[in-house]
């Protein structure tokens, strides 16, 4: 046998496995896929400086002057008016549920303080659980009471355009008021750490069974789809808690992130969460053909249901096509739950517009997961 290089011998070996990459149409698909994905999601999806942020007026006074700091507002491009409320009550609610990121709320008397040379204060409360979707914004607010009445204050008014702004902004940064990332970050990270762990193990513990052989012997037995389903899944939930009860220790011991809600909800609402991820997982174990497969379809997912869920990036700052698939994702949804109920102490009724999503997802991966197993191996 020769022992210099063979360019025939080179040849042969890469004609190999050019050919064997394109009988195994997964991974070649994965290999061009995820690329792509990754310039579609950093290229078009991601922004990290929100603009139109979904706010609420709380108007007290309707005056010329009040209507003109709220289009001075909008006109800054962070904010978007979206509804009007009546109360501080529906205020506090529409924070805590995460309908609005701000809440402008002008009193009572503000034209009239305005033009006796008084100072009144305009209150804006913002959702600050995610620092990096309202920094811009809030920033964007320092200037707005300096020039926002300029027009309005001409004539008689001219002696109230003094050096020092005529009115006070004062901004209430709820939840997380000195805008400390692990506040959001951590709470975050229960949420992506179960999505990884979840997905991969299911499907490779399914996939592993049938390279072993021992898939044969599960289906000489009499057991059902929905049995075998349901004993490989619960076995992965204990696990599951497992890297709840860490996150939650390491976030209390070493970030102090604040507990503020119920726990006992907050381990309700994860069980969901990760049922639906062992779904997925055992969706892909029917999929794929071998450990290595499932772990490619198991990044497949993760991938875009990281970047469009707001774990990394503000989720508001997304258009609107790239917010429309990131609610298919139970990553999005579970990461509102956990961060409003540990942040804001949201209740059951706060956190079901997040939760029946996840439901659904569940039941709707289920069906398709028990419908994809098979009795045998042809």
């Amino acid at each position: 046998m020769s022992n210099y290089f063979s360019v025939a011998r080179f040849w042969a070996v890469l004609v190999k496995e050019f050919v064997q990459m394109r009988r195994d149409r997964l991974t070649f698909a994965m290999m061009v896929g995820i690329p792509i994905i990754q310039l579609i999601m950093f290229g078009f999806a991601i922004n990290t400086d929100p603009k139109g942020l979904p706010t609420a007026l709380l108007v007290a006074d309707n005056s010329i002057y009040a209507r003109s700091l709220v289009r001075a507002i909008e006109n800054s491009g962070y904010f978007k008016i979206v509804r009007e409320i009546d109360t501080e009550g529906d205020a506090d609610r529409a924070l805590a549920l995460g309908t609005v990121q701000f809440v402008i709320n002008i009193p009572e008397n503000f034209a009239r303080k305005l033009e006796r040379g008084e100072t009144p204060v305009v209150l804006v409360g913002a959702d600050a659980t995610d620092p990096a979707a309202t920094s811009n914004a809030l920033s964007a607010l320092a200037v707005i009471n300096q020039n926002a009445l300029t027009r309005d204050l001409q004539g008689s008014l001219q002696r109230l355009q003094p050096r020092a702004p005529p009115f006070e902004l004062t901004i209430h940064r709820r939840y997380n008021p000195e805008g400390i990332t692990q506040y959001n970050i951590v709470p975050g990270l229960m949420g992506t750490i179960l999505t990884m762990t979840m997905i991969m193990m299911t499907g490779l513990a399914m996939t592993r069974e049938q390279e072993r052989g021992t898939m044969e012997n599960l289906l000489a037995t009499p057991v059902r789809p929905i049995e075998v389903m349901t004993g490989k899944i619960v076995p992965y939930i204990i696990v599951g808690y497992v890297q709840i009860t860490v996150i939650l220790l390491a976030a209390e011991l070493f970030f102090a992130v604040p507990i503020v809600g119920s726990l006992f909800l907050l381990m309700i609402a994860a069980i969901v969460f990760i049922a639906a991820n062992l779904a997925v997982g055992f969706t892909f174990s029917t999929l794929a053909r071998n450990q290595m497969q499932a772990m490619q379809m198991t990044f497949f997912f993760f991938l875009p249901s990281m970047l469009l869920s707001g774990f990394m990036f503000p989720f508001r700052g997304m258009p609107q096509w790239a917010q429309w698939l990131g609610e298919a994702f139970p990553l999005t949804h579970f990461l509102r739950i956990v961060r409003g109920i540990l942040l804001k102490g949201n209740g059951i009724v706060e956190i079901m517009p997040n939760l029946w999503p996840i439901v659904l997802f569940l039941f709707a991966m289920g069906v398709i997961a028990i419908n994809r197993y098979r009795q045998t191996l042809d």
